[in-house]
């Protein structure tokens, strides 16, 4: 065999190979903070997700196919999602769990929209379903829906006189800020002070010691648990009496472990946590995810997550294809599939819908009281 027939001998032997591990196997990606100072909920997302798969290919894969998981760390932050949606893409995956911050998540739609390549997320930004991309889900509720909830807590459940609303700069937290601060004031509820702090300053003594000056019986929160539990740390520092109450993403053992003793007492208000979800479907995968990892889920929002693959693989499942319009179309019309955190339907534009909220006291002891739903 002469050299030119030899050389194309081998690539069309790597054109085959190639097609045969292309037909045995499809990938799933993962975008999420497996570094940084969300990691905990990132790799909580991973691992769920891994879970998931991992029975999924015992059971004999996806349509006959085993699935692979590609993991990109995007750090939360959204010049890396960016990065992490074109390296996942190039991976060749089908669907992409994530990110957990509505921020990383919005850097990344675009691409995977025009890739056809679909995505799930906890991101609870109304902005996500604005562009009302065909290949979006979201696996959690909308701040909108929150808001509503929290408002109707603090001012006729509570009756507080004097809020005030705080969130940081980011998409999610300011927009879950503004929303619940409008829904308050539907209400006829008194927002004293509305203001923003820079994630990671570590340091509010500033924006508590003016707070603390307006005599606020209430201080809501709606960033992220890293600087929730600073600022109800200082709080508790400077003698500022006004309860504190923070929004979901305050919801994660690290808030304990920042806020010190005076976590005692903080609210929280968020979906119904892992552990006292009642549906057959949570008490299978929740026990399974304890026992391979030793541990629980940092929160719920890796528990979303999971229930986003779930409506992926069930979609493939129903749609006997790997088409993702074709699962698309599907998923607009899914409605009470059984899900982790309850049944999940989808609205025509990607949200999920049936949100339902719990308001938790947490206590000495670092367990949840439920008091409000």
């Amino acid at each position: 065999m002469n050299f030119k027939k030899l050389t194309g001998a081998l690539a069309l032997s790597a054109v085959v190979a190639s097609s045969l591990v292309a037909a045995d196997t499809v990938k799933i990606g993962v975008q999420a903070p497996i570094t940084g100072k969300y990691a905990n909920e990132g790799q909580g997302i991973d691992q769920f997700v891994k879970l998931i798969v991992n029975e999924k290919n015992e059971q004999g894969g996806l349509l006959g196919k085993q699935i692979e998981v590609v993991t990109c760390d995007d750090e939360a932050k959204a010049q890396k999602a960016a990065v992490c949606a074109k390296k996942l893409v190039n991976a060749g995956v089908f669907a992409v769990i994530g990110s957990y911050t509505s921020g990383a998540t919005q850097a990344a739609q675009t691409t995977y929209y025009r890739s056809k390549v679909l995505q799930t997320s906890d991101g609870t930004s109304d902005d996500l379903i604005k562009k009302k991309y065909w290949t979006f889900f979201r696996n959690s509720f909308p701040n909108s829906a929150q808001s509503d909830f929290t408002a109707e807590y603090m001012v006729n459940t509570k009756k507080y006189k004097n809020i005030v609303v705080l969130s940081d700069y980011s998409s999610y937290s300011t927009g879950l800020g503004d929303a619940t601060e409008a829904s308050i004031k539907k209400l006829g509820g008194n927002v004293v002070f509305r203001g923003k702090i820079k994630s990671g300053t570590q340091n509010f003594t500033a924006m508590l010691t003016k707070i603390k000056a307006m005599k606020p019986d209430a201080i809501y929160y709606s960033g992220y648990y890293t600087d929730g539990g600073l600022l109800r740390s200082q709080q508790a520092q400077l003698g500022i009496k006004a309860d504190f109450i923070g929004g979901d993403s305050n919801d994660n053992p690290d808030f304990l472990k920042l806020a010190g003793k005076a976590a005692e007492g903080t609210v929280l208000i968020n979906f119904p946590t892992p552990d006292i979800l009642p549906y057959k479907e949570a008490k299978k995968y929740l026990g399974m995810y304890e026992d391979t990892y030793n541990m629980k889920p940092p929160s719920i929002w890796a528990v979303v997550n999971a229930d986003g693959l779930r409506a992926i693989m069930h979609g493939v499942e129903q749609t006997k294809s790997f088409d993702t319009k074709k699962i698309s179309d599907y998923l607009h019309t899914l409605k009470d599939y059984p899900g982790i955190t309850g049944p999940v339907t989808f609205r025509n534009d990607g949200e999920r819908i049936g949100a339902k909220f719990m308001v938790y006291s947490i206590q000495k002891d670092g367990s949840y009281k439920v008091v409000g739903q």
